[in-house]
Formats: C-alpha cells, structure tokens, sequence
C-alpha cells in the first residue's frame, strides 16, 4: 500500500471514533442483516447436493427373472450406460420386472441426463419382447431414503381398504404441505381383481390361461360411437365393456361353443383382493402400510417436518375407527440433536473465549468490546451466507466455531493497543484514533492473509469440494465481518469505555490489571532466560526439529482415513439376503427372528420392516441418546455376532450413512421394483 493511500485509511478510520453514532448505525446494519438472514437460512443435516438418479422400469409379466435380465435388462443397460452424466449404475431382474437404476454424477443437470437416457432407452424398443411394457423412466433428487416415515395399521380393516383410504384422504393432505416433495405409499395393497385360475377345470374345458387373458382383454374395451342429435338435444354415444363389480367379472363369458357358455366362475376363484401378495412392511411385528416423507430439494428439514407433525393431529382425528397411525422414522431427531451440540459448542466456545480475555486483560470494560464484536461478527456472516445461497448446517455452524478464535484477535488487539496509549498518557479519544491508525493495515493485512488460506478450500471438487466450500466461504465471511468491526466499532467503542489504570486509589479493576501486568513481566523474564538457555545447544534443537518434521510423514501414512466419521444416528439396518425361491412367509419367519434378536437388547425402541422378494430389510431404532448407554456402533458388533446364528439367511448389520446419499446399501423398494409398475411395493 502505498504511503497516500495510508495515509488516507487513517483518516478514514478517524471519522468512526469521532462520529460514534455513524459506527453504531453500520454494527446495527450488520445485526439487523444477520438476523433477518438468519430466519431465511434454510437449515440442513449437511449442504445440499444433487444427487440425482434416473430409474428405468420395465415390465414384462409372466416372465421369470432370467428372462427378464437376458431380454429386457440387459438391452436396456447398455442403451442406458452410453449417456453422459452417469457416476455408476446398478440393475435389478426379478419376475416380470426389471428395474435401471443410473445414479449421476454430482450436481449433474438431472433434467439433461434424463433426456439423453430417455432417447437412449428409445433407441432399443425394437429389440424387447413385444409382450413387455413400455419402459417409464422417473428421476429423483436428494436422498432416497425419505425424511419421515409414518405407519397406518388397523386389526379391523384390510390391508388394500387401508391403502384405499391412504390414498384418497391422507396422501392428497400431506403433499399439500409446503416443503413436502412427494408422500409415498410403501406396503400399499391397491384394490384388485383376482382370478385365480383352476388348471384342472381349464383343462376340462380346453382353455388355457392364455385363452383366459385374451377374453379378458378383450371385455376391456372403450370406443366413442359418435353423437346422437335431435332438435333440442343432443347425446354423446359410448361403447363400453368394461366390468366394475366382483360378480360382473365372474359372469364374463370366457368361450361359447355348440351352446355351451363357459364364465370366468366356472374356471376360477373371482375375488376383490390385492395387486401385490409378495411384500410387506411392519412395525413392532405389527403389519402396515408406511407414507414417507420425502422432502423438496432446498426446503427447510426442519420446518417440513415440523409441518407434517401439526397436521397429523388432525389426520388422526378423522381416521376411520379401527385405523391408527404413528410416526415410525424421524430424521430430524439426530439433526435437532446434532444442531444442538454445535450450537452447544458454539456457546461454550463464546464463554471461554470471554473468560480468557478477561484474565489476561483483567477489565470487564476491555471484555465488553470482545464481547460484542465476538457475536456480531458470527451474526454478520448468516448475511454472507444467504447472499451465496447456502444453508445452516453442520458445517457452516462447525466454521462459526472455529471462526470465534479469528474474530476475536481484531478487536483484542484494538484493545490492547489502546490500552498501551492510554498508559503512555494519551486521552481515550487520541489514544483509539491513535491506535486505529496503527493498525488498520495490519488488520487488513490478516483479514486478507486468512481469505487467502480459506478460499482454496471452496474450488476444491468432487463431494469433499461440494461439502466443504460452504465451510470455506462461511469462514471468510465472518473474518471479513471482524475486520470491519475491528476498523469501525471496536476503536468507537475503547474510546468510550476504557481508560489508563490508576496506580494509586483506584479500584479493584485497576488493581487487578497492575497486578496482571505484573505476572506477564515475570512470565516474560522467565521465557527469555529459558529461551536463551535452550538456543545455547543449537545442535540439539535441530536435531529434535528433524525428529518431529520426519514423524508427520510416518504419522500421516499409518492414520486411518475416511471422508466422514461414522456416527450414532440412532437407527442400525439389517439386510436380510434370501433364497430365491423364498416365498413371503418364510421370508417373514426369518424376519421374525431378526425383530426377536433386536427386541432383545435393552437399548431397543422400535423395530420396522421392508420385506421385499429379493431382500428384507429390518431396521432397529434405538432409544433417545440419554436414555441408553451403548451407541451405535458399540452395538453393531454385537447384532451381526446374533444374527449370524438364523441358519438359512444372510444379514449384515450397518450404520445409517453419516453423509447424505443411500443410508442402506440398496433401496429396498425402488431397486426393485418401480411404483408406476407395481404401486403396492
């Protein structure tokens, strides 16, 4: 900096201690930005990314899974694996569905990926089977597993009137909420018609099941037949066979022949039931049907969630008598939890901060300047944060933490440098226009000098660089925020509170500072004679320098890595992995033996379960932190060492995922089949 352009800082940091209410207005424009930006922050677990992933399904009924995965999936995926975008893919092929799943890369555009797979997968329709669907591809955004889930059981009424009731009085209320993306249905048991065929009538007739599907397709018919016109009126014409009731089904006439008129009743058993007899989900051993939750990207968790508990009073209300519900899955809880905690920290952090300036400076008037700036500086940076898009979360709140040790140096050396010129006699007001002048390119200087070592951190790429350049930019905005309390408030502010200690009958405060200052003289001497002595064996403190320089390499190479720490979100899953010929009750008896084995440990709250055909999932929600002494992962150990002894399944136990993305390793719902083909699972 130029010696003209110093000079002219120094005056400019002259106007704020002559004019206090100018400084004034700007630390309370500072506070009133930072506050209103506080209640605009979105609050997160962790920034949000965007990860996207496209699902491709396709149907094909009747068809086994090797069918399925030679005809349909295979074609499909490597149409799918040409388009850009794609981190990695995963294919599921069960009976009469196979299911794509293309998981993009991060922060991919969804919408341009989708597009590009949609013409892919268009490209290969020649080439499946032409009895197989067409393929529907969907797209979603954020994590796959939902935020909340809630669980509707009744011993009264059956599983497809639950799902029936669901669907027309509670789904339509929860999607209204704001925030919330899509209320799903998982275990629905939609309303079906079910003709269960009987091989031997068939065959006392001469039909075959084929011969039954043709019959029925063709009953479905609709056709507009034109309008009938009279002077006054006129009446729109339709053509339709189609059924709508359980007995209309059963007097379908399926063949005629010499007279003979064979129906739907006289082959097989006709009954309103379900579209779905292969899966399930429970709670507590109790069988339901589950809504989750799943939260727009960039709504505030929190509040949607805390929306969704003010209207479930109301939805319990006007529940059917017989039907209840409970909230099986609270993501928030761990979130709340963990927000507390830094904030916690964050207060902690403020008080130590405050008790150590004020042993070393010893003035409760010299503690007030730290004290304000301190807050003021953190609020001041929810300002930066809004500006730049960001949220409230671990990581932002975590750089509010470490950024109390930065911001608190400008204003304590604003301090103490007016202190220093007031003993050498200046007035307060000469002595903070004196020390303002002073410092004020240091203070740029350091401001700049800790933008510098902060801001690399926000081009870093890949997750590490999408998580951590809030973390960055966060830092740098509430440094910057110091430095202009630093060069405006604080100087205002010393040259109103403090002033030269008296050596001779002052007061208790003025007494402490000599005495403090006293012990800082001794402690001074003390270090200077140690540090002579030390640089008098020059060869020795070289030699410890190399020692400790050539640890870090060893220390560094033999220390475990990972990108997060796993931590006790308050939930273990266990996949079950079966035979593929299991059917769903013996799937269920293994499941029973599993919800046995978590219902066993004291630490145990809840227990819930996914039962697909291809895996079941079983999830253990432990009780609230301060109620159990063992965590998480204390407990993991111990759960696969008891699950291991169910002869005739595999389970592995596992963590809920610290970061956002799948918390198991599979969607137990999605990856296998889709909810446009089979909306029961």
């Amino acid at each position: 900096m130029s010696p003209a352009a110093g000079a002219t800082l120094r005056k400019f940091t002259d106007i704020f201690v002559e004019r206090p209410v100018l400084a004034s207005v700007i630390s309370l424009v500072i506070l009133v930005l930072g506050l209103r930006s506080l209640g605009l922050l979105p609050v997160l677990q962790f920034p949000y990314t965007q990860n996207a992933v496209v699902t491709v399904s396709t149907a094909y009924p009747g068809a086994d899974a090797n069918l399925v995965a030679s005809f349909i999936t295979t074609p499909l995926e490597n149409a799918v694996a040409q388009a850009n975008g794609i981190d990695y893919m995963t294919s599921s092929s069960v009976q009469g569905v196979s299911t794509i799943t293309a998981n993009l890369r991060l922060n991919y555009e969804p919408d341009k990926a989708l597009t590009e797979i949609n013409t892919k997968v268009n490209a290969v329709l020649n080439q499946l089977p032409p009895q197989a669907q067409k393929p529907t591809l969907s797209v979603s955004i954020g994590q796959t597993i939902d935020a909340m889930y809630i669980g509707f059981y009744s011993d009264v009424l059956k599983p497809n009137q639950v799902t029936d009731y669901l669907v027309r009085a509670v789904q339509p209320k929860l999607q209204a909420i704001d925030g919330v993306q899509t209320a799903e249905l998982l275990g629905a048991k939609n309303f079906a018609l079910r003709a269960w065929l009987d091989p031997q009538k068939l065959a006392a007739v001469g039909l075959t099941a084929a011969d039954v599907y043709t019959a029925l397709s063709a009953n479905n018919f609709l056709s507009s037949s034109g309008q009938s016109k009279g002077q006054m009126v006129q009446i729109n014409l339709n053509a339709s066979t189609a059924l709508n009731s359980v007995e209309s089904f059963k007097q379908m006439i399926i063949k005629q022949q010499n007279g003979a008129v064979v129906r739907l009743s006289d082959v097989a058993n006709v009954t309103l039931g379900a579209d779905d007899y292969d899966s399930s989900v429970s709670f507590d051993g109790t069988k339901e049907v589950y809504v989750g939750i799943q939260v727009a990207p960039g709504a505030n968790l929190l509040d949607v969630v805390a929306r969704v508990r003010k209207v479930m009073p109301g939805i319990q209300a006007q529940l059917p008598q017989g039907l209840n519900a409970n909230i099986v899955y609270d993501s928030t809880k761990f979130v709340n939890s963990s927000i507390k905690e830094v904030v916690k920290t964050l207060i902690e952090a403020i008080l130590i901060v405050t008790i150590v300036v004020f042993v070393f400076l010893g003035s409760l008037r010299s503690v007030l300047i730290p004290i304000i700036a301190i807050p003021l500086s953190l609020i001041g940076s929810f300002t930066v944060m809004l500006a730049l898009g960001y949220s409230i979360n671990l990581l932002t709140l975590l750089s509010l933490v470490l950024a109390i040790g930065l911001v608190v140096d400008d204003a304590i050396i604003v301090v103490e440098n007016v202190s220093r010129h007031l003993d050498e006699g200046l007035t307060p007001t000469a002595a903070a226009i004196q020390a303002a002048r002073e410092l004020a390119n240091p203070i740029i200087a350091m401001t700049v000098v800790l933008i510098a070592v902060y801001v690399p951190i926000g081009f870093m790429s890949g997750l590490t660089g999408a998580l951590f350049t809030e973390f960055a930019f966060t830092l740098v905005g509430a440094v910057t925020m110091s430095a202009v309390i630093a060069l405006t408030l604080s100087p205002m502010m010393s040259s109103r509170l403090l002033h030269a200690p008296k050596r001779e009958g002052g007061n208790w405060q003025d007494h402490l500072v000599i005495w403090l200052d006293r012990q800082f003289e001794r402690l001074h001497a003390r270090y200077e004679r140690t540090l002579h002595g030390v640089l008098n064996y020059q060869a020795v403190v070289a030699v410890f320098a190399v020692v400790v320089l050539g640890g870090i390499y060893f220390l560094y190479s033999t220390s475990m890595s990972e990108l997060a720490p796993q931590e006790d979100q308050g939930v273990l899953i266990a996949a079950s992995f079966n035979a593929p010929t299991a059917t769903l009750q013996q799937r269920e008896t293994y499941g029973h033996q599993v919800n046995k084995i978590f219902a066993s440990f004291p630490e145990t709250g809840h227990v819930f379960q996914l039962n697909t055909p291809t895996q079941v999932i079983s999830g253990m929600v432990l009780k609230p932190w301060d109620e159990r002494v063992k965590t998480s992962n204390q407990l993991q150990p111990e759960l696969q060492k008891d699950l291991a002894q169910i002869a005739g399944t595999q389970n592995a136990i596992f963590s809920a995922a610290t970061l956002a993305g799948r918390t198991w390793p599979a969607d137990p719902i999605c990856d296998h089949y889709h909810r446009a083909v089979c909306p029961a699972i």
